[in-house]
């Protein structure tokens, strides 16, 4: 492993925002992972700073909800935004910070036709999962509708951030599972995308490393080590996804969490393994300008499989253990009177990552099988 596991401390953290010129600061957070974390006797310290803190309603970053933040924070006219959370939490902030409220901006979304700002003011993210790798990420997930958007560029990326394993430790076991399951899923999945390149395939390798090692030990008896581990594992996750873009697995999760309410990362497990046994089956297809053949032997070794049916097996396991249900009838989905819903939501963006190109019809007849 090259990388040395790097985090924070509450400390670190304290003498940031203590020592800073920042004198208005907008929080904003999720009411309960605020409380649970310890992030709400953290922030009672800062008595010289003049903090407003808004706590985010949506389990998904939602456009409606999106505008009363950014009308919000342009009211209040911060010199520091800082996203305390979840994945949710610091994809409303990264794009809050970047775009102004117009009557255009819904279709704008839609169409890609946005136009990021470059703020006068700092973002900071403080993760509560280790997962999303949102920190470093160059792009956001905004829901219209209903439907995955993604807002991308450089100006969206948070200005400084801390990993601090307290504000994560005591975390639900269903958070850390799913979001943990995300951080491996980002991997496996960069490793494999059209856009991935040297350097991203060094940040996965370095990610999976580390979270394929921890990420039971994680859910089973967190500690201090594997805690700051995992946190590890997700930002490194995150650096590699924001350059290769994920594939299949996130572009067909995005429905199941929006019209189910399944959680992200386990949204992802659904059809991570699905997806890989399509596309090393169809290896011959590829069209990638790398082999693909030699990115999934780096998979194989990392997992310690030696061919397609272990490594299905190997993530199979990985879910189940995880506690990560995969039968789509016992998380209350009838998948054949939902299949063409889901198709129709599919994100299309990130399907077009997938190695082998891959249409509709495939992925109905993965889901039904």
């Amino acid at each position: 492993m090259q990388n040395e596991i790097k985090t924070s401390t509450k400390k670190d953290l304290e003498k940031f925002i203590d020592n800073s010129s920042f004198k208005k600061i907008f929080l904003l957070a999720g009411s309960t992972s605020y409380a649970e974390s310890g992030l709400k006797n953290f922030f009672t310290i800062f008595k010289k700073k003049n903090i407003k803190i808004f706590f985010k309603k949506k389990n998904i970053p939602e456009y409606e909800e999106l505008i009363k933040i950014i009308n919000e924070i342009n009211r209040f006219n911060p010199d520091l935004v800082i996203a305390a959370g979840g994945g949710s939490v610091l994809d409303y902030a990264k794009i809050a910070n970047v775009l102004n409220v117009s009557n255009s901006l819904r279709n704008n979304i839609i169409n890609s036709e946005y136009k990021l700002i470059k703020p006068n003011r700092k973002l900071l993210a403080i993760p509560t999962t280790a997962g999303s790798g949102a920190e470093v990420t160059a792009n956001a997930v905004i829901y219209v509708n209903n439907v995955k958007y993604s807002i991308e560029g450089e100006l969206i990326k948070p200005d400084f951030y801390f990993l601090v394993p307290d504000f994560v430790k005591g975390a639900s076991n269903k958070i850390k599972s799913s979001a943990g399951f995300d951080a491996i899923s980002q991997a496996i999945e960069s490793l494999i995308s059209k856009k991935s390149n040297d350097e991203s395939v060094s940040y996965s390798i370095d990610s999976l490393q580390i979270s394929l090692k921890y990420f039971h030990s994680f859910l089973k008896n967190p500690s201090n080590e594997n805690t700051c581990a995992m946190l590890y594992a997700s930002n490194l996750a995150g650096k590699a996804i924001s350059i290769s873009k994920t594939t299949a697995p996130h572009a067909v999760s995005y429905p199941f969490t929006s019209i189910f309410n399944i959680s992200h990362g386990h949204a992802v497990s659904l059809t991570l393994s699905k997806f890989l046994f399509f596309n090393y089956n169809n290896i011959r297809l590829s069209n990638c300008n790398f082999n693909l053949k030699d990115r999934f032997k780096i998979i194989f070794d990392l997992t310690k499989t030696s061919n397609i049916n272990d490594l299905k097996n190997y993530i199979d396991k990985l879910t189940e253990k995880a506690k990560l249900e995969n039968k789509f009838d016992k998380l209350g989905i009838n998948i054949n009177n939902s299949v063409d819903k889901i198709l129709s939501d599919v994100n299309e963006q990130r399907l077009s990552n997938n190695p082998i190109k891959i249409e509709k019809k495939i992925i109905r007849s993965i889901l039904l099988t």
